[in-house]
């Protein structure tokens, strides 16, 4: 199974596109969990590098840079979620799960 964090501002609108995009992915024959936190507790989590793939939402990207270092550091990708790929609705789940197999598939 891989496992991706999505690291958002405060947490909560990444928690609901986590579990969507968890279950879209599921259904499509993908063992992937999607999980989410906020920037400071995500930031901590790359360093202990126990997920595949780290995603940045588009609130939280201007931390983008410094939590790409700690991916780099940690020897992990961390890329940023697109705008589109980021609503609560089929196309926005599709978009950031197809977003999510081109990562992990690059690594």
């Amino acid at each position: 199974m891989k496992k991706v964090l999505i690291i958002c501002a405060q947490g909560m609108s990444s928690a609901l596109m986590a579990k969507k995009t968890t279950e879209y992915l599921k259904s499509k024959g993908h063992d992937i969990e999607i999980e989410a936190t906020y920037v400071q507790e995500g930031g901590r989590r790359i360093e202990k590098g126990d997920y595949d793939l780290y995603l940045v939402s588009p609130q939280a990207k201007i931390y983008y840079q410094k939590l790409k270092e700690a991916g780099d550091r940690a020897g992990k990708p961390v890329a940023n979620i697109y705008p589109q790929a980021y609503v609560p609705i089929p196309t926005g789940i599709e978009k950031l799960g197809e977003l999510v197999l081109q990562e992990l598939e690059k690594n």
